[in-house]
């Protein structure tokens, strides 16, 4: 079958089976084609929880397609590759996390989303990387114990100065390749080029941008920018996304290692096997861990995120 007639057949069966498909940004184009959804992993939880679809597909990583099942219980939820891992996700265990609030009882726990459902079950509030900087300063309590991302913590240190923010040594793999001599190499290739980073990214490398903030918000910058040039410091999936979505503008990788190898594990073939009924694993979660794991996202959401 050629890409064209794949397509094709996911988006006929998708139709006659009542199937949501989502897309995490950094998935490949070709699946973002036949997505109903394409955005941030949140975003992309939410929008499964309006969907009428009683079957859901995630084309991204497994914590992604857990937080999809707590926030829509009755929907079968599949992830489409099943060994799509996220390594940050899962860098930190409860029991890790139970002996640090003993450690330190009057901090409250943030969770970034890039974490499992297990370890948000021992957390406070969650965040994701568009909504950190407001949750944070929003919530009453003073001392934080920020986890996994130390990068993306200490992003929202700089701006949250009046917070007692403490940070672990966690983060994603992908974003903390990215170097200052990358930045100073794209800079000098890229004269007239805006720099637009994940803060994922070492700190040393998103205080040399000229934004920085989650992928959707990198991917609507530079769309709504004037700039015509854009060096890209996420994952390289972003550069081919925005080449399409404005060809008269100009997108250079940052970085060309910066590539998540458990995004790329997700091919067309996969979404096709799922849509057929043949392929996929479900998430299984029972009512106790959906129930422990939603309140720290309740909390998010009651504070805006």
């Amino acid at each position: 079958m050629t890409v064209s007639e794949m397509q094709q057949e996911i988006l006929r069966l998708k139709r006659e089976c009542g199937i949501c498909i989502l897309a995490h940004a950094y998935q490949s184009h070709d699946i973002w084609e036949v997505a109903d959804y394409v955005g941030d992993s949140f975003g992309l939880t939410q929008q499964a929880a309006q969907s009428d679809a009683e079957t859901v597909i995630m084309c991204g990583v497994r914590f992604m397609a857990e937080t999809v099942k707590m926030l829509s219980p009755q929907k079968t939820v599949l992830l489409a590759n099943p060994e799509a891992g996220c390594p940050m996700a899962e860098q930190l265990d409860r029991e890790f996390v139970l002996q640090m609030r003993k450690k330190l009882p009057d901090y409250t726990v943030a969770a970034y989303i890039n974490t499992t459902a297990e370890l948000k079950t021992v957390c406070d509030v969650c965040v994701t990387s568009s909504s950190a900087v407001k949750i944070i300063r929003a919530m009453p309590e003073q001392k934080i114990l920020f986890i996994p991302d130390c990068n993306l913590g200490s992003w929202v240190k700089e701006q949250v100065p009046e917070k007692e923010i403490m940070l672990l040594n966690g983060g994603c793999p992908t974003h903390v390749r990215v170097t200052v001599q990358e930045v100073e190499a794209a800079r000098a290739a890229h004269p007239d080029a805006l720099l637009l980073v994940h803060p994922e990214c070492r700190h040393e490398v998103t205080v040399r941008s000229d934004y920085a903030g989650s992928t959707t918000g990198i991917m609507k910058f530079a769309q709504e920018s004037d700039a015509k040039e854009f060096i890209i410091g996420t994952e390289n999936s972003i550069v081919q996304h925005l080449q399409m979505q404005c060809p008269e503008k100009r997108f250079y990788a940052l970085s060309k290692d910066c590539v998540c190898h458990n995004m790329k594990l997700t091919t067309l073939g996969d979404v096709l096997n799922c849509v057929r009924g043949e392929g996929g694993a479900a998430i299984e979660m029972d009512a106790a861990l959906i129930r422990d794991a939603r309140r720290c996202i309740d909390r998010m959401l009651a504070y805006g995120g």
